[in-house]
């Protein structure tokens, strides 16, 4: 058919020869396609990295959202500053200096959670066809950001002390020799998503000197800093330079995520650019819900709730950790020290995308390791979240997901190793497996 520019597209969309090349990179997220099926009360998700909004006091924020109306709606419900809410951002640098960051409120950009500061930071910065440095695996919202701006992703390899420095120097080196123009890293060094583990801080200082002497900037994520279970914060990256890193932080996972606020610290310069992009973008972040964060932080004791968070989430990576134990021998993973995540590694032949049908039919959710590849590596892994099940529930998933493991194990054994469409199919049988009965 032609669209009504006079161009042909498709019978589903007219307007497949007038999108922009970027939208090529745009995919849908494995997590996100996950929903429909991880929302059903049979299924136990351990995929989603939904916060646990059960232990926040319903109460407290309805008389906070009250108290913010009564007092300052009119402010609330208006437009408002494009950099951000004056006293929110102040009160941003108290939640920072929780991990040694001092800073100036001016240098402070309130977002639309620390996605949208995500979004931005890229925008400014990559051209199609630039380099950004990210650790193998890596957050698959911020890989969806780099792709839909046409970045090229060099993975680093990280272990279970974080970014290994030897293969960023290395990595830095072959790109800059093939011509490559590195333009940022992105990490997440503190209990990290999706592999749950934590930035040594014998390499943190070695990572941001490599950085420094190459001139690359580091885009520290860290939403989940505050929720460590054995120890205080750690010092953030950018507590070791004030213009070399630029850190996103988010009250995602310490307050609520529909609120949707977050920040980003970013050096002077580099902050001009993001509040124009931010204002070319939305205008102006939410007043409401800055506001609410900020009446919130005024009249809660939110330090205390963070603690209460910190020790759900111990009690519930316990859970996971020792039923994986008792459970699942075969495979190994990740301990972590905060946060919301293990990271598994599947026996040898198992591919965890290819058996997600089959665990779905046996009611357990999770997501597999390639969504946080952007190369499409990471079959053998699978990122199992605890942060959302209650410890029971937990424990009934690892007990389905273990099951599906076993199941797979002795198909592997009997029909040989997955066929080049991912489903199990034996070499000299044809048997495949059926697809699942999701009704």
């Amino acid at each position: 058919m032609t669209s009504p520019g006079g161009q042909h597209g498709s019978r589903l969309d007219p307007w497949t020869k007038s999108y922009a090349q970027r939208t090529a990179g745009m995919t849908t997220s494995e997590i996100r396609a996950l929903f429909a099926v991880a929302s059903r009360p049979e299924v136990v998700s351990l995929a989603g990295g939904m916060p646990c909004l059960t232990a926040l006091p319903m109460e407290t924020v309805a008389d906070t959202v009250s108290h913010m109306l009564r007092t300052q709606g009119l402010t609330a419900l208006q437009y408002g500053s494009g950099q951000g809410d004056p006293t929110l951002r102040e009160q941003i640098l108290e939640v920072m200096a929780q991990e040694g960051i001092s800073a100036h409120a001016d240098d402070v950009v309130v977002t639309t959670g620390s996605q949208q500061a995500l979004d931005l930071v890229t925008r400014i910065f990559i051209d199609p066809g630039d380099v950004v440095l990210a650790e193998a695996p890596s957050y698959v919202g911020a890989l969806g950001v780099f792709a839909a701006y046409q970045a090229e992703v060099a993975h680093v390899a990280s272990d279970d002390n974080g970014l290994v420095p030897q293969a960023l120097e290395e990595r830095i080196l072959g790109l800059k020799a093939a011509g490559k123009r590195i333009k940022f890293l992105y990490t997440v060094p503190n209990f990290h998503n999706p592999a749950g583990t934590t930035m040594s801080l014998e390499r943190r200082p070695q990572i941001v000197e490599i950085c420094h002497r190459h001139a690359i900037l580091v885009l520290e994520d860290n939403p989940y800093g505050l929720l460590g279970f054995d120890r205080e914060p750690y010092d953030a990256l950018r507590t070791l330079t004030d213009d070399g890193v630029v850190y996103l932080g988010s009250f995602s996972k310490t307050f609520a995520p529909g609120l949707r606020v977050g920040w980003a610290l970013a050096p002077h310069a580099v902050r001009e650019k993001l509040v124009l992009a931010s204002e070319s973008a939305i205008l102006c972040p939410s007043a409401y819900s800055q506001m609410t964060v900020s009446t919130y932080l005024a009249t809660s004791d939110w330090m205390a709730q963070i603690k209460v968070y910190r020790e759900l989430y111990r009690e519930r990576r316990d859970a996971m950790i020792e039923s994986l134990g008792a459970l699942l021998p075969q495979a190994t993973w990740t301990h972590p020290d905060g946060g919301f995540y293990v990271w598994v590694t599947l026996p040898e032949g198992l591919n965890a995308k290819a058996m997600l049908p089959r665990a779905v039919t046996e009611r357990v959710a999770y997501v597999p390791g390639t969504a946080f590849f952007a190369d499409g590596t990471g079959q053998r892994n699978v990122r199992l979240s605890y942060c959302y099940p209650d410890p029971d529930r937990i424990r009934d998933g690892v007990r389905r997901f273990a099951a599906v493991v076993q199941s797979e194990l002795e198909l592997l054994e009997t029909f040989g190793p997955y066929d080049a469409t991912g489903r199990g199919s034996g070499p000299s049988t044809g048997v495949q497996f059926p697809a699942p009965d999701l009704s």
